[in-house]
């Protein structure tokens, strides 16, 4: 069963930014979109914003049981691999 979180935020310019994060099959897949784009942005590699973005919401999701802590610890694992590459 996919699991799915949606958040928007601001982009630099002041745009407001949609990001899905979605978990299925063991692996997460990130898309986000910018008021007025018609297509979505799929990340083979996501921003580290969106993942300290989604960690936050997971951490929150798990306090209220709502969010597994397989995926808090996933989200931790790929943030850990992103700051490693930079």
């Amino acid at each position: 069963m996919p699991s799915q979180h949606i958040w928007t935020d601001r982009n630099p310019d002041g745009k407001r930014r949609e990001v899905r994060a979605t978990k299925f099959g063991g692996a997460w897949r990130f898309q986000a979109k910018t008021a007025g784009d018609l297509e979505w942005t799929y990340y083979e590699r996501p921003l580290l914003e969106d993942l300290l973005a989604l960690k936050e919401i997971l951490t929150r999701k798990y306090q209220r049981r709502r969010a597994s802590i397989e995926d808090v610890a996933s989200i931790e694992k790929l943030i850990q691999r992103q700051r490693g590459n930079d």
